[in-house]
């Protein structure tokens, strides 16, 4: 489970780029709420879900621009085609297990349709990652209910890392990994935007902090699943910039960047995507009106730089909050040593 003691990547002196938020998550754009349940039971099941709630009005009512883009296709997540076709977003998303994807839809829809008696269609959106080493996917274990608590414990305010949530089985990088967040503050034109990203890391490569590599040691009895190539990495962008659709999928396809300076190998069997939306514009049937003013493309680049930090950051975040696991058939997936970071990063002559 998630260790309050273990640091994030700021504790440790490492030399990262940019202006976070106060919470240095995606809760720092204001009206976003993140919400987990654990499930963690036996020895096999290690898994969970993970809700990402735009703002705290019926969204439904009062959709937001958004938009999915995919780098590499070894995915399933739910509701990207309507995504992509209206640009807009009218379901909070919702990360969990591959397998548990239908159920987490149902959640979405279910709770769509209790607010609503008029309703008759509904886009829930949904991501995932695959945490088949350590979690018994084929248990799906994840129920409808454990969704509707996420969502119900969506909050303002940090986000827990590490092992929760959708992040509990996950692994990445040769280590436990987990769900991270980070935020940048975006200075455009004279006014000052957030933009945040949460990840659920659970993909393959060689770990790059600051441009320097950290292999995993080899240990005995670790699964030697835990440092292949595979797996996958969700993310979700928030900003809080006036962006439609077309300019969100621009931002959203530079988390991949973070994704390559974290060390990600991008294999074949891994699914690397991104969900972006902006709270900065309302839109639907209760929406009070549509914003006209948005940010040009020829201004975009501080979104887009904030975007590929952010992700790195929620990166190293989600590896340094886990905590070693052990899960089904024995197999381990081993936490990075944070001491092993901070000495690496240690000034000269410091101590």
């Amino acid at each position: 489970m998630a260790d309050v003691a273990r640091p994030r990547a700021r504790d440790l002196g490492i030399p990262l780029p940019g202006t976070p938020g106060p919470w240095n998550a995606i809760t720092d754009v204001p009206d976003v709420g993140v919400g987990h349940v654990t499930r963690i039971e036996g020895e096999s099941i290690r898994t969970g879900a993970t809700a990402i709630i735009p703002h705290g009005a019926d969204i439904f009512d009062e959709k937001v621009p958004a938009a999915f883009s995919c780098f590499n296709g070894f995915g399933k997540p739910f509701g990207t085609v309507q995504i992509e076709e209206l640009g807009e977003l009218e379901t909070p998303i919702v990360l969990t297990t591959t397998l548990c994807v239908p159920r987490a839809a149902e959640a979405l829809i279910v709770s769509c349709l209790r607010r609503h008696s008029d309703v008759i269609s509904v886009n829930p959106a949904v991501g995932e990652t695959n945490d088949g080493g350590l979690n018994d996917g084929r248990a799906l274990a994840v129920t409808v209910r454990d969704v509707e608590r996420a969502l119900e414990a969506a909050a303002i305010g940090p986000v827990a890392e590490g092992c929760v949530g959708a992040g509990t089985g996950t692994r990445a990088l040769g280590y436990k990994g987990g769900i991270g967040t980070s935020s940048r503050v975006a200075a455009i034109g004279g006014s000052r935007f957030v933009l945040g990203a949460l990840v659920q890391a659970n993909f393959g490569g060689t770990l790059r902090i600051a441009g320097v590599p950290f292999p995993p040691p080899a240990r005995r009895g670790a699964d030697p699943e835990g440092a292949g190539q595979g797996g996958s990495c969700a993310i979700v962008i928030a900003t809080d910039a006036p962006l439609f659709s077309r300019a969100l999928g621009r931002v959203a396809a530079r988390g991949f960047a973070g994704m390559a300076r974290a060390g990600a190998s991008f294999s074949h069997g891994s699914g690397d995507y991104a969900f972006a939306f902006s709270t900065g514009i309302r839109l639907g049937r209760a929406a009070s009106s549509v914003r006209s003013e948005t940010i040009p493309d020829r201004l975009l680049d501080p979104l887009f730089i904030a975007a590929a930090e952010a992700v790195e950051e929620a990166i190293l975040n989600a590896l340094l909050r886990a905590t070693s696991m052990r899960g089904q058939q024995g197999r381990t997936a081993e936490a990075i040593d944070p001491e092993r970071i901070r000495v690496a990063f240690r000034p000269a002559g410091g101590r």
